[in-house]
């Protein structure tokens, strides 16, 4: 597989990633907002116990980015944790470059 190749299919995969992360996470928020601002009006919140100056508009703006934010780690924080074990133990030094002792073949 040439250079271009791998780095095509790296960059590819770090796109699917950030999809698998920001498409389930930007519905979640969406279906929380509603949610959310179906049991509390944004008028009557208040921030550290003061009230604010924001409109609706951007109460709910706010609002969809936090739980966005919120949902968006979670789902990063499960693509971090569901590692091959090959992504685990792969050797990030070419044959030539590793030490003494260690395998010099790949894979």
């Amino acid at each position: 597989m040439s250079l271009s190749r791998v780095g095509r299919a790296a960059g590819g995969q770090t796109m699917n990633k950030a999809i698998w992360i920001l498409w389930p996470s930007f519905v979640v928020a969406g279906i929380a907002e509603a949610v959310f601002f179906t049991l509390f009006d944004p008028q009557d919140l208040q921030l550290f116990g003061l009230p604010h100056e924001l409109s609706r508009v951007g109460f709910y703006s706010l609002g969809f980015f936090f739980f966005w934010a919120i949902t968006a780690a979670s789902s990063g924080f499960t693509i971090f944790i569901q590692k091959t074990a090959e992504e685990i133990n792969r050797c990030p030094l070419t044959p030539r470059e590793r030490p003494d002792g260690c395998p010099k073949r790949e894979g």
